[in-house]
């Protein structure tokens, strides 16, 4: 039932992000592969939205990027797909890993996108620049009518236990303010680098599978050309011995005219002699 009720959701929303209802719905679906084209421009662009609480004219610029790839979505769209997906991955979360993946492919591609926004959070928190930096952070992807601050609770709900964890060092170190600073900053910074490795091998591993997709596709394009190469020289082929035969046939008939020629002149020869 739960799951159903996702998928409610997701049909839901995807309508959205198409323009409407009715039979264009099936036109203007997703594809998979416009999917991620859209999570890549959004990972480019996460820390405007972060830093920028009325973010229209990000949606806009979003919008841009993807007709220069040759995807025709307006802001709306993009905004919508974005709330579809943040929705389904918070879904995903009590799932077991291959039933996951099964029913939400870009599971992955979200999931980077808010490890690499927490690691600019524990950045910032590393560099001394906590109180200058929580008050926007509280802000993450709001927009005119604050519904992507749903987002953001998700989010701290993905990593609340990380949280905890670092204002119970704080708490058992209270007693010692100098060892305080100097323990917090290296669990930071130690979950920081595991966080940086999580995310460099997914980004790899997404890495490999287009390569090899475009491997593949490259031996296919080879392939289908070997194979329109072999067909046009049999055809060639062909072509020749026709013309062959042709010419054969000719000859004949000229020898055969030479001769009937000949004969003509022979007979009237004697016939005048």
């Amino acid at each position: 039932m739960e799951h159903g009720h996702l998928h409610h959701i997701s049909g839901s929303l995807d309508s959205i992000a198409s323009g409407g209802g009715g039979a264009s719905d099936r036109i203007l679906q997703w594809s998979v592969q416009e999917t991620r084209d859209f999570l890549m421009i959004r990972a480019e662009m996460d820390q405007n939205f972060v830093e920028t609480k009325r973010n229209k004219l990000l949606w806009e610029v979003t919008s841009r990027k993807m007709m220069d790839r040759g995807y025709n979505r307006s802001a709306e769209q993009c905004k919508a797909k974005w709330k579809n997906l943040v929705t389904r991955y918070k879904g995903c979360e009590t799932m077991e890993d291959e039933l996951m993946r099964q029913q939400f492919p870009f599971y992955n591609d979200l999931q980077a996108i808010f490890e690499a926004r927490m690691q600019k959070m524990l950045w910032m928190e590393a560099e001394g620049l906590v109180s200058g930096s929580k008050k926007r952070v509280t802000h993450l992807s709001s927009d005119e009518d604050d519904d992507d601050d749903n987002e953001e609770s998700g989010l701290e709900r993905i990593h609340s236990g990380k949280n905890k964890k670092k204002k119970s060092i704080k708490s058992s170190n209270g007693n010692n303010p100098s060892g305080s600073t100097s323990s917090n900053t290296k669990e930071i910074l130690e979950e920081f680098m595991k966080q940086q490795m999580q995310i460099e091998m997914q980004w790899m591993k997404t890495f490999e599978e287009k390569e090899e997709e475009r491997r593949l596709k490259e031996i296919e394009w080879q392939q289908r050309m070997e194979s329109l190469e072999n067909e046009r020289i049999m055809l060639e082929q062909r072509w020749r011995e026709r013309e062959e035969q042709r010419m054969m046939r000719e000859e004949a008939r000229s020898e055969k005219r030479d001769a009937l020629l000949n004969a003509l002149f022979d007979k009237l020869n004697r016939e005048g002699m």
